[in-house]
C-alpha cells in the first residue's frame, strides 16, 4: 500500500553545493592573491579581495580588484611603511593586517586593519577617500576590529574583536549604538570575529572563540545561537566568517575543521563541503608560461590534497546561489552554486528514488 504526505511537510535531507571553478593563484602583485582574508562583492560581478601577504613583503598587501570570471582589474591600498617607535606604521590607504572589505550603499569600499584599528575608505575605483582610526575602547572606538557588514538599513555594523562587542556606525563613521560584552552567555562575546546580516536585516556574528553562531535584531536583541566545540556534523573550531543566503540558508568558515558548513535557518545542520578546487585560468596561464613547473606537478607527492579547503577564512555568497569560500593558505577563493534543498517523502522511499522540490 502506497501512503501519501503533505509535500510540505517533507523532511529536507539536506543542502548541497556544485563547485564551479576557483579564482586566484599566489602572486604579491597582479592577477593573483596572497593570504587573502576577505572579499567583498559589488555590481557586475566585481570583486575586492583583501590580502594580508606576510609582513617582510609588504608589496603583497593590497586590494585585488577582479570578476568572478577571474579578469583582473587593478589593484590598490598599496602604500609606504615605516617604522615609528618601535611599531609599523602606514601611509593613509595603506595597508597592514586587513580583516574585513565591505561595499557601502553609497558604493564606496570599506576595509578594516586590526593592526592599524582602523577602518579605510576608498571608492568603488580604489581611489583613497579617507580613514577612522579610533582605537580605544569607548564608543566608536575599537580594539582590532575584525568584521564589517552593512545592514538593510544603511547601518555598518563592526565586530570590535578585542572589545568582545558589536558596534552600529553611520556610513559616514557616527555613532550609533553596540551591544555584547565578554562572557560566554546569550549575547556574550569571545573575540568575535566575521558578520552578516540577513534580508530581514538580523545580525549574525561568528563568536570565534566561543566555536557559534549567534544571531541578533538589527539592533542586538539575542534571537538564536548554534554551534559547539568539536569535528562532528554542526560542531565547530574557531568559526572565522558566517554569510546567508536570500533563502536564509547559513554557511560558516569553520576554519580549523578546514571546512565549509551549511546550516538551515532555524541553525541545524544541512551539509558541508571540504572543497573541490581546480586550477584557476590564473594558474593555468602561469603554469603554461613556465611549462618545467607542468612536470614537477607530475611528479609532486600528495598533490591530490591541492583540491581541498586550507585557511577557509572567510564565506560570502549572493542573490545568484553562487558561494564564495576565501582559502588565505592557498591564495585562491572557491566558488560553488547552492543546489536545491533533496527531500524523500514515503513514496520516493518504497520505490527507491528520490524527488527533488
Amino acid at each position: 500500500m502506497t501512503t501519501t504526505m503533505d509535500r510540505n511537510a517533507l523532511p529536507t535531507v539536506g543542502i548541497s553545493l556544485q563547485y564551479t571553478h576557483t579564482i586566484g593563484r599566489a602572486e604579491f602583485s597582479g592577477p593573483g592573491f596572497r593570504n587573502p582574508t576577505a572579499m567583498a562583492r559589488a555590481e557586475d560581478d566585481v570583486m575586492y579581495v583583501a590580502n594580508r601577504s606576510y609582513d617582510y613583503r609588504p608589496d603583497g598587501k593590497r586590494i585585488t580588484m577582479c570578476t568572478v570570471g577571474e579578469e583582473f582589474i587593478s589593484e590598490f591600498a598599496k602604500g609606504v611603511f615605516e617604522q615609528g617607535d618601535g611599531e609599523a606604521v602606514a601611509t593613509d590607504g595603506a595597508i597592514i593586517w586587513p580583516t574585513a572589505i565591505t561595499v557601502g550603499p553609497n558604493g564606496n569600499v570599506y576595509l578594516a586593519d586590526e593592526y592599524l584599528d582602523r577602518i579605510s575608505i576608498y571608492s568603488a575605483e580604489g581611489e583613497y577617500l579617507t580613514k577612522w582610526e579610533r582605537p580605544g575602547d569607548g564608543d566608536g572606538q575599537w580594539n582590532k576590529p575584525s568584521g564589517l557588514v552593512f545592514g538593510k538599513d544603511g547601518v555598518l555594523y563592526v565586530v570590535d574583536s578585542n572589545n568582545h562587542r558589536i558596534q552600529m556606525l553611520t556610513a559616514d563613521g557616527e555613532y550609533i549604538g553596540e551591544w555584547g560584552e565578554f562572557g560566554t552567555g546569550q549575547g556574550q562575546f569571545n573575540l568575535p570575529f566575521g558578520v552578516e546580516t540577513d534580508s530581514d536585516g538580523n545580525v549574525f556574528v561568528a563568536d570565534w572563540r566561543n566555536d557559534r553562531i549567534q544571531k541578533f535584531t538589527a539592533d542586538g536583541k539575542f534571537l538564536m545561537e548554534f554551534g559547539e566545540t568539536g569535528d562532528g556534523e554542526g560542531q565547530l573550531n574557531r568559526p572565522t566568517d558566517v554569510a546567508v543566503d536570500r533563502d536564509g540558508t547559513i554557511y560558516v568558515a569553520d576554519w580549523n575543521n578546514e571546512r565549509l558548513q551549511i546550516f538551515h535557518p532555524d541553525g541545524s545542520f544541512a551539509g558541508m563541503t571540504y572543497g573541490e578546487a581546480t586550477i584557476s585560468q590564473w594558474g593555468v596561464g602561469k603554469l603554461e608560461a613556465n611549462p618545467e613547473m607542468w612536470e614537477e606537478r607530475k611528479i609532486a607527492q600528495g598533490i591530490d590534497r591541492e583540491k581541498y579547503f586550507w585557511g577557509p577564512i572567510a564565506v560570502e555568497c549572493d542573490d545568484e546561489g553562487r558561494v564564495f569560500v576565501v582559502e588565505t593558505a592557498r591564495s585562491r577563493i572557491q566558488v560553488f552554486q547552492k543546489q536545491d534543498a533533496v527531500f524523500y517523502g514515503v513514496n520516493e522511499r518504497v520505490s527507491g528514488g528520490g524527488g527533488r522540490l
